[in-house]
């Protein structure tokens, strides 16, 4: 595996190659990106993964500070995983001085995540378009888990004709049910207990058991959302960790 680390690098890398698969990642890589890595090798020549903790996806409060960061264990999982080139540029590579040029889906970034992390998806629509235009994947791997995100990015690659397929992979659990999230570390023993309620509730496939499995939580927002595929998506916060997930819905919801 190659790490390179700016922008005219990983172009000279990639020059002349085709069969380019993208996994956009932040780090502090588990069994999710590692699924990701996987699923990408299986279909493309080459196995590109960008490793940037991008900081315009993060508010004012949250956790782009204390989010997790590993660099040398993210290069040996991605090596071991199959990654041919590791791309980790740094800040000024992504956001040069007087960077102003920003993506922003409208209508999708407002609501869900969106109403609770005003900004985030503009900051998600833009390093994500930016990472395609550097290495012009023909595909790019991202988890149900994320499943505002996917919508976001399927949207903006339509809106603006990029020419990239977007892969969607299974969001990957823990033995207990819990989806895998590099901020589950962030949660104690006893957290974590009281984070089950998520899956438990997202299992039963119905809005109105699901808020009332999570009515002891404090809950940013339980929702049916009309992507592709539907979900039941949810939003709780467990002592100072703010968790996401989401269960694609068939059929209607009570």
């Amino acid at each position: 595996m190659k790490i390179v680390c700016s922008i005219a690098g990983i172009r000279d890398a990639l020059q002349g190659r085709s069969g380019i698969g993208l996994v956009p990642t932040m780090g502090a890589y588990h069994e999710g990106h590692l699924a990701l890595f996987r699923a990408a090798r299986g279909e493309n020549e080459v196995l590109v993964a960008s490793l940037f903790v991008n900081p315009a996806q993060f508010g004012p409060g949250e956790d782009f500070a204390r989010y997790p960061r590993d660099e040398r264990r993210d290069e040996q999982l991605a090596e071991e995983t199959g990654v041919d080139l590791l791309f980790v540029p740094a800040l000024e590579e992504i956001y040069p001085e007087g960077f102003q040029t920003w993506v922003e889906v409208e209508e999708l970034s407002r609501v869900l995540e969106g109403e609770h992390r005003p900004g985030h998806f503009r900051g998600v629509a833009t390093v994500c378009c930016k990472l395609f235009n550097i290495v012009r994947p023909q595909r790019a791997y991202f988890g149900q888990k994320d499943a505002q995100q996917v919508a976001v990015i399927k949207r903006m690659v339509r809106d603006l004709a990029l020419d990239v397929e977007i892969r969607v992979v299974p969001t990957v659990r823990d033995p207990d049910g819990l989806a895998l999230s590099s901020r589950n570390r962030y949660l104690s023993a006893e957290e974590r207990e009281a984070a089950l309620a998520l899956p438990r509730a997202l299992g039963t496939k119905s809005l109105s058991r699901a808020r009332a499995t999570l009515a002891g939580l404090d809950v940013d927002y339980v929702e049916v959302a009309e992507f592709d595929p539907r979900v039941l998506a949810a939003a709780v916060r467990v002592g100072s960790t703010r968790l996401i997930d989401n269960v694609v819905l068939e059929g209607d919801t009570q």
